[in-house]
This record gives structure tokens, sequence and C-alpha cells, in this order.
């Protein structure tokens, strides 16, 4: 099925993408996430898989009918190749540096568990709640001091409170590169990491709602480590995270607390050493026996975007976006945020009661959602200009309506 997916993007040709070439060479990649006639506008929260992610899980589940215990070569194999391919599209110098996790949040937790002694965290109030309530249940229980940087008057978060607040002294600043509620992009990290690093403290960035939608390099912007997963953009599912610690971590010496028997030096050999030998490297950071499926759950989507480029999607996704804006504005609707070089894939409206607004929207064939006052659309490259224009028509009624 990598093949098909690989030929697809290859037969749209050199130019940008438009939406007949990807009708006739992408969607029928998508067939069974295209049966409904929903309007679907929550790429940013669900993407939407490909036909080939069944026939991956089924390969992984045949592997285990036909081969039993002998499977974990197999399940093992696509382990490494998840790792390579998420060190691809956030430009990791090396696989090692990616270890598979089943959350954003257990990412974060590895990281402040290998901390020493109770460190001070800087971070920002516009963190996705897998961040959020972590840090503020580690707060809590005296586990770590944090402090929270706010937003600024418009609702908009930049580097330097954070830099500010890193050289009075901290251990880890924890930053989003892209705000889930509005999908402002948190530009400037690579200095944010020069000044953690002049301080003497480290930069953890949580990418999950960047890696598909912008280039994204680890290396280049310094990040010590980076969270992220592939819910969203990268159409793999729930489960299919990862950690990424940087190669100058890796070589400080950072032990893991929260590591398990497939870190040990040597995993089948169960020679139980007191303390444990782990193995070098990202792999100190495995855990336990690892829940196999995701990898080949998220294996398609993976491919996908490496197939079609991150810059192409980008550069077409910005169109779909100001294409939307204009059928908004038609319908009446002036006030909107995104849609530019500052933001993500999704524009953001600031409605009033939106959770309920995007319920009377899914009324109306629509598929979005609301995070607190904002009602957020966002269309993926499958998403037509019917679609597009047939939603802004429903979001200028419902508003006359209310």
């Amino acid at each position: 099925m990598s093949a098909l997916i690989e030929q697809a993007a290859a037969a749209l040709g050199a130019g940008p993408l438009c939406e007949e070439a990807i009708q006739e060479h992408i969607a029928p990649l998508f067939s069974r996430a295209l049966a409904s006639d929903r309007v679907y506008l929550a790429n940013h929260s669900l993407g939407r898989p490909l036909d080939a992610m069944a026939d991956d899980v089924a390969e992984a589940t045949s592997l285990w009918y036909s081969k039993l215990d002998l499977a974990w070569d197999g399940w093992l194999e696509e382990q490494q190749a998840f790792r390579a391919r998420i060190a691809k599209l956030i430009h990791s110098p090396h696989a090692d540096c990616v270890v598979p996790k089943t959350s954003a949040g257990q990412g974060l937790r590895t990281v402040l568990n290998a901390l020493p002694g109770k460190p001070k965290v800087v971070s920002t109030r516009g963190e996705f709640d897998s961040v959020d309530v972590v840090l503020k249940q580690y707060a809590a229980l005296d586990r770590i001091r944090i402090h929270w940087v706010e937003a600024d008057a418009r609702g908009g978060f930049s580097v330097e409170p954070l830099i500010a607040a890193v050289s009075q002294g901290a251990d880890l600043a924890v930053v989003s590169q892209m705000m889930f509620m509005t999908g402002q992009i948190v530009h400037g990290l690579d200095r944010l990491a020069e000044a953690c690093h002049a301080s003497g403290a480290r930069l953890l960035v949580d990418a999950y709602h960047a890696v598909g939608v912008i280039p994204v390099n680890a290396a280049a912007m310094g990040a010590d480590f980076m969270i992220g997963g592939s819910y969203k953009y990268l159409r793999g599912g729930p489960g299919a995270c990862f950690l990424y610690l940087s190669p100058q971590v890796l070589e400080s010496g950072l032990r893991p607390l929260d590591t398990g028997w497939f870190a040990n030096a040597d995993t089948f050999a169960y020679q139980r050493p007191d303390p444990p030998v782990l193995k070098e490297g990202g792999d100190a950071f495995l855990e336990s026996t690892p829940p196999v499926l995701t990898y080949y759950q998220a294996r398609s989507g993976q491919r996908f975007v490496l197939a079609m480029g991150v810059e192409r999607l980008r550069e077409y996704s910005l169109r779909q976006l100001g294409t939307l804006q204009s059928y908004l504005k038609k319908a009446g609707v002036t006030e909107m945020v995104g849609g530019d070089e500052d933001h993500g894939a999704f524009l953001a409206l600031r409605i009033s009661g939106a959770k309920q607004f995007a319920r009377k929207m899914e009324d109306e064939g629509i598929v979005c959602d609301a995070r607190g006052e904002w009602l957020r659309l966002c269309p993926d490259c499958l998403t037509r200009d019917a679609e597009l224009q047939r939603a802004a028509e429903a979001v200028g009624h419902l508003l006359r309506e209310s």
C-alpha cells in the first residue's frame, strides 16, 4: 500500500496542488473516510485516515495469528520504522532521538521525572490540556515549581516573556510551537532555546499542532525535547505519539525514571542486574511492553505526509483558508483569526457559546469543534470548494439566527 501512496502523490506532478488532481489521484486513497456526506472540518482534531490504515493494522494482527511469539520480530521492526518516519518529519538528527510514547503527556512526564530535584518550570496559559493538566498536578503535589506566562492583550503569546522568565532562573521551559485554540504560531523558539541554554535551562516544545502543518526542525530550533503525535495532521489516530530528546541531552547523561524492561541493555537476556543496565541513547527511554499496533495504525498517514511534502500541503492549506475566509465574509462573518503565515491549518472564530454553535453546525451536516470561545474550522487537502462554501453559508445563517 505504500507504493500506492507514493504513486498517487507522484501522479499530482510538480506544480501547485489543485482540487481536480487531488480528487482524481488522492481521494481514492480515502474512499472509506469520504463515504459520508458530512462536511468534515475537524481535521485539526482527528485526521481522516487512509484506507491503507486498516490494511496496515491487519498486517500487524496477521503476524500475531501466523507467527504467535515470533511476531515480535516484525513488530519491533515496525517500531523502528515508526521512529525513523517521525525523525524525518521533525528533522531529528537520528531516529534514536525519537522515543515512542502513547501520549504527549506521557512524554512530558518522562522529562519532568528525569530532571533532578524539584525543577522550576516556565510555561504559558495557552498550552493544551495534555500539558496544562500535568504541570498543574505536578505543582499541586509539590513536585515542581511553576511560573505561568499570561497571554498578551490580544490573547496571543510570544517568546519574549518566556525569555524574561527563564533569565530569572528556571530548569525547563515548556511551550507549544502552535497554540491549540487559535492556531497561532509561536515564532522565535530558537531564540528561546538560546536563552534557556545560556541560563542552564532546557526547552521542551509541544509540536502536536505543528507536525504535518508547517516544517518542523527540532535540531534547528535548538529544542532539547519535543512532544507530539499522530492524532491530527499525521492521520494516525490516538496512541501513536513520541518524545524527542536532542543528541546533546542524550550525551549529557540524563537518565530516565520512566523506563521499563524494553530499555534493558539486553532486553531478552533476563539477567536482572541491580541497578538495571539500560541501553544507550534514546533506547534507555523505552518503557515496558510497547503497544505495537499503534505503529502500524500510524504508518499510512506518516507515509502520506512524507510523500506529499509538508511545504506543498501548507501552500494548499493557506489557499483553502483564504477561500474559506472569502466565503465567510460573503456570508457576513468579518472577524476571524488564521489563514496567514502566523497561524496554522484552521480558522478560529470568536463566538459566544462556541460549543453550542458547533453542535448546531453538526445538525447542518458540518463537523467542526470549539475550544473555549473559539469555533475552529479546518479543511484538509481532501476538502472540496463546494464544502467550504456550504460551511461558510451555515456559519452565516446560524449567526443571523442567534
